[in-house]
């Protein structure tokens, strides 16, 4: 079992230990009779974000530098021979997606390339299933996979017109006539994009490899620029060891991928350089220089460069052959894979749930004192009418009463509070409903088509996102106004009624910002104003467009989601303690009815509280040991695998 499959192995431990938690949370909050429709979504949502958590490693790199050998070497090694096509020239020919659903038989999905004709995006293919062809995965044979994989590198030939209704052929490039074979032809992949559906441990834990075709596909392909790419947790960029950093290495690097958190490079086929009259100290003197120059040309550290020999790290694995397999320098590649950029993912999911859980569990320790601290009121008032007379109750009674009749006044004022939050909630989703962003697009579209220069074209690109930033920032100001309006009315009801209320939830839409800035980013990378000259590049531009509208489509659905999840959560505390106080004025009014009623003794309603308390007593032990399994669960930490020598 390999360095990498170990450590995702501890990683998927430590989620079904959170998961395992948060059920016995969930059943403490019904035997409790705390739990109400908020709490359960709430719970509920945390449950599907770990449950649905995955770690996508995207792999990038120019034709015949060894990307599908590496995967293979990494993952595949078990089966004893190469699972994705690898040889020399190109092997993958559209973007590939290796991941793991239960709901699908183990399957090849492949997307026609026809479909680039269509305004529509992968993403938004992937719903329906009738555009794809489906081919079995019998994963009981190795040489049947192989066979199966192959169609990732499938081609055809098609005329120039086609291919430029693609998007695959730039007329204006002095180069494409070397594209064309004998017949005047031009060769392009057959699928779009493929999805295999196969249960290797990994990906069945959550892992997702993208297989991407050669750099010249970063830029023809939106669905790599704008979210496979971005969205990848890891991306691992393969360089060969013999031919070094090619110019076309350094645009992709600078533009689509950058130096920061989970970007690799990975200098392959170190072998090459292996040669029996070379000693080894005049190998490795050479391997390094090609690491100190390509370190220099992307901007990295020295450390940053992985050395490896995925090919020979393959067969190594495949034969058992230890001394090789060190000699690949693959090992040291899985350990930085195991020991960086999982427990980072790690990191990342913790302090996502970290809020929420602690969120959570603060609602429930407030209600638990709220019912604690009532209990124990109303017991010091049963034991202060012993020996009282029945004027004294009738006291009593009449300041229950007046207590009852201030609090529902303070209900009636929080009634127009409640409508008031309801105007301001309708407001928000007003600039960042999905109608209003279907209407930017529409328009966009509009300005695109009817553009005759190329800076309009691009004009109208920045104006969406423009508009598209204004709507987002309307909706947050809304957001604000909330808040502020309900912590002066969680602070009114703490001072004039004693409930225990902390500040209210904050919340900014800040994050998809700068999810819009970022797509912005790359549309401004891709297309400039000085290279946007030619009729194919409008095209392609039109085609991004179209990913743009989707990419951006996502993001305002998680806005809308993540805002009313929001708007649910900031009242739910106030409105559990509302209901919470008015429960416990109407146990005392009907307690003190009976004593003076003489309908049970007093005593016995005494010790009936003294009861109560003690179970209160148990109930909030169990929370604390809950919180504590929970804290526990959350805070683990993955233990480090050895680097190998």
């Amino acid at each position: 079992m390999s360095n990498l499959v170990k450590k995702f192995q501890q990683y998927s431990e430590w989620r079904s230990g959170v998961i395992s938690s948060l059920h016995r949370y969930r059943a403490w909050t019904h035997a409790a009779d705390t739990s109400d429709a908020v709490t359960e979504q709430r719970i509920t949502h945390l449950l599907e974000k770990l449950t649905d958590d995955k770690l996508t490693i995207a792999f990038v790199a120019e034709f015949s530098r060894g990307k599908s050998e590496l995967i293979n070497a990494i993952f595949f090694a078990d089966y004893g021979q190469r699972i994705l096509p690898s040889a020399a020239g190109r092997t993958t020919m559209c973007p590939t997606e290796l991941l793991y659903d239960e709901t699908f038989p183990p399957s090849i999905r492949l997307l026609p390339i026809e479909t680039r004709a269509e305004s529509q995006t992968t993403s938004e293919f992937k719903t329906q299933n009738q555009v794809w062809t489906v081919l079995p995965l019998d994963i009981q044979s190795a040489d049947g996979m192989l066979e199966a994989f192959k169609q990732v590198s499938m081609t055809k030939h098609v005329s120039v017109a086609e291919a430029k209704s693609y998007g695959l052929y730039d007329e204006d490039d002095p180069d494409s006539a070397l594209e064309l074979n004998e017949l005047g032809l031009v060769e392009i992949s057959q699928w779009r994009h493929a999805i295999i559906n196969f249960p290797h441990p990994l990906l069945k834990d959550g892992l997702i490899i993208v297989d991407t075709p050669g750099l010249n596909a970063i830029g023809t392909e939106p669905e790599l620029t704008l979210n496979l790419i971005p969205n990848a947790h890891a991306v691992l960029f393969i360089l060969a060891a013999d031919t070094g950093v090619t110019k076309s290495d350094i645009d992709v690097w600078r533009n689509h991928i950058g130096a920061g958190p989970g970007r690799m490079v990975i200098l392959n086929k170190i072998d090459s350089m292996w040669d029996e009259l070379r000693s080894e100290a005049e190998v490795e003197e050479q391997i390094k220089h090609q690491i100190t120059s390509a370190a220099h040309l992307l901007s990295l550290q020295e450390n940053q460069i992985f050395p490896v020999s995925a090919q020979k790290g393959l067969v190594a694995k495949i034969h058992g052959d230890a001394p090789l397999l060190v000699k690949s320098r693959l090992l040291k590649l899985e350990h930085a894979l195991s020991n960086e950029l999982i427990p980072s993912k790690q990191e990342i999911i913790r302090s996502q749930l970290n809020k929420d859980i602690h969120s959570l569990l603060q609602v429930q320790h407030t209600l638990m004192g709220a019912r604690h601290r009532g209990v124990f009121e109303q017991m010091s008032e049963l034991k202060s009418l012993r020996g009282k007379n029945k004027k004294v109750i009738e006291h009593m009674m009449r300041r229950v009463e007046i207590e009852k009749q201030e609090f529902d006044q303070s209900l009636m004022k929080l009634q127009g509070t409640r409508a008031v939050f309801t105007r301001l909630s309708t407001e928000v989703f007003t600039s960042l409903g999905m109608d209003i962003l279907k209407e930017e697009v529409r328009h966009t579209r509009d300005a695109m088509e009817n553009c005759k220069l190329s800076s309009g074209l691009v004009a109208a690109v920045h104006e969406f996102f423009s508009r598209t930033k204004r709507n987002l920032a309307m909706s947050n100001q809304k957001t604000n106004e909330i808040f502020e309006m309900m912590s002066i009315m969680y602070k009114k009801f703490s001072t004039e009624h004693g409930l225990a209320l902390a500040t209210p939830m904050p919340f900014s839409l800040d994050k998809y910002r700068a999810e819009l800035e970022a797509v912005e980013s790359i549309f401004q990378q891709q297309f400039g104003v000085v290279t946007l000259l030619t009729n194919s590049r409008v095209a392609l531009m039109q085609k991004f467009f179209d990913s743009i509208a989707n990419r951006v489509k996502q993001c305002f659905l998680s806005a809308n989601r993540d805002v009313e999840a929001w708007q649910k959560a900031i009242m739910a505390p106030l409105e559990a303690q509302i209901h919470e106080h008015k429960s416990q004025l109407k146990n005392r009014m009907q307690s003190i009815q009976r004593i003076h009623m003489a309908t049970d003794s007093l005593e016995d309603k005494i010790m009936s509280f003294e009861v109560m308390q003690s179970d209160l007593e148990g109930l909030k032990n169990g929370l604390a040991e809950l919180e504590a399994e929970i804290m526990t669960a959350l805070s683990g930490t993955l233990g480090k695998i050895p680097v190998a020598a």
